[in-house]
């Protein structure tokens, strides 16, 4: 089954959601469950004994027609849409991505997901003049028709989504996409909903977590040409952001700050590693205009399936061989094909049955490590 563009009718989209909201089903599984099966109701059908012969210890099953028909329902009564990776309204800039969510849910104005976008991010406990920085360059490149993607967070998020409210503005979030957080965002949150847009990729309803706000990260990058980070300390979740913003190829900007001040310590560190020093929205202008036009194609396809089915005692003995050259340390999946000399169709259909049965899991870079 090739990603063709197109719309989805009611049917086709409630199928793409129940595959998609399948335990250990991830965006790159996902895609490779599309190519390896004739259409998604027999990818669906085939989950619980792809799992089984991955050694799963439970049956894994797609969620209820009913229960994901409840989801549609409800995303419909608060004027929300579901987008589908292979539907026109998806966002180019996303679907680069070699992760992208398979599908997003969208509350607000769905076109200004097809317009230039600039990340802006930093502390939740943001100073004064962080705050005052991240309001500036949002409201300058909101005036040169950039969009502003942030996370809706308190602090720097805040800042960048107020002073953008009225050039456009994107709120991505890590719970579902009807779900605030903070509380104290509500305000902005429906400000937001009426001029701007709010994504998500989880379920309606689901309650942020602490392992979903990386995962939210991906896509405020994924959205964006560039990432700015107006203020981070160490560790915080604004430089997983940057990194990310690396991985997928985008440019990352940093605001310079003292070195007394432990909220600068995140970005100066960025500064070293060779993100672009940014005072001002002209420093970000004049480097997104010499990038190159082409940054955000979609992904190349993996290497195809065979079309005939690949007998069961070779699988048996390639899994065999690939378990035992995985641990718990990441290693590319092109690294153990060349390892395991086995053929790439056969590798990728043992790495389908783990992940499934939950024994594996997908790190960024195209590599794989053992979870259990």
């Amino acid at each position: 089954m090739t990603m063709q563009r197109r719309s989805l009718n009611h049917n086709e989209k409630r199928d793409w959601l129940r595959l998609t909201r399948t335990e250990n089903v991830g965006p790159i599984l996902f895609r490779q469950l599309l190519r390896r099966f004739n259409t998604i109701q027999d990818a669906l059908n085939a989950l619980p004994e792809l799992a089984k012969r991955g050694g799963g210890k439970r049956t894994l099953s797609p969620p209820s027609i009913s229960k994901i028909e409840d989801e549609m329902a409800a995303l419909e009564k608060l004027d929300g849409r579901m987008i589908a990776l292979c539907e026109p309204d998806y966002p180019e800039a996303l679907a680069s991505i070699e992760d992208a969510p398979p599908v997003i849910s969208v509350i607000g104005q769905v076109s200004l997901l097809h317009k230039r976008s600039i990340g802006i991010v930093g502390a939740r406990n943001a100073s004064l003049n962080g705050r005052k920085m991240a309001e500036k360059l949002a409201d300058e490149l909101g005036k040169n028709n950039f969009v502003i993607t942030s996370g809706l967070a308190r602090g720097i998020d805040t800042s960048a989504h107020r002073a953008s409210l009225s050039t456009g503005t994107v709120a991505v979030i890590a719970g579902g996409v009807d779900i605030v957080y903070p509380e104290e965002n509500r305000g902005l949150y429906e400000q937001i909903c009426e001029n701007g847009a709010v994504v998500s990729e989880q379920h309606f309803g689901c309650e942020p977590r602490a392992q979903l706000f990386p995962k939210r990260n991906r896509l405020i990058s994924g959205l964006s040409l560039g990432v700015i980070v107006v203020e981070a300390a160490k560790q915080s979740g604004s430089l997983i952001t940057a990194r990310m913003a690396l991985e997928q190829g985008r440019e990352v900007f940093a605001v310079p700050g003292s070195p007394l001040d432990p909220r600068a310590n995140g970005t100066n560190d960025l500064l070293r590693q060779g993100a672009v020093v940014t005072e001002g929205a002209a420093d970000v202008l004049a480097h997104i205009h010499s990038m190159p036009k082409n940054l955000m194609e979609r992904p190349s396809s993996d290497i195809d399936y065979p079309s005939e089915p690949i007998n069961e005692q070779q699988v048996d003995a390639a899994r065999a061989k690939i378990l035992e050259n995985l641990g718990f340390s990441p290693v590319a999946v092109d690294e153990l094909i060349r390892e395991c000399q086995l053929s790439p169709p056969l590798v990728l259909t043992v790495l389908m049955e783990l992940e499934l049965a939950g024994r594996i899991e997908r790190q960024p870079g195209h590599n794989v490590a053992l979870i259990e």
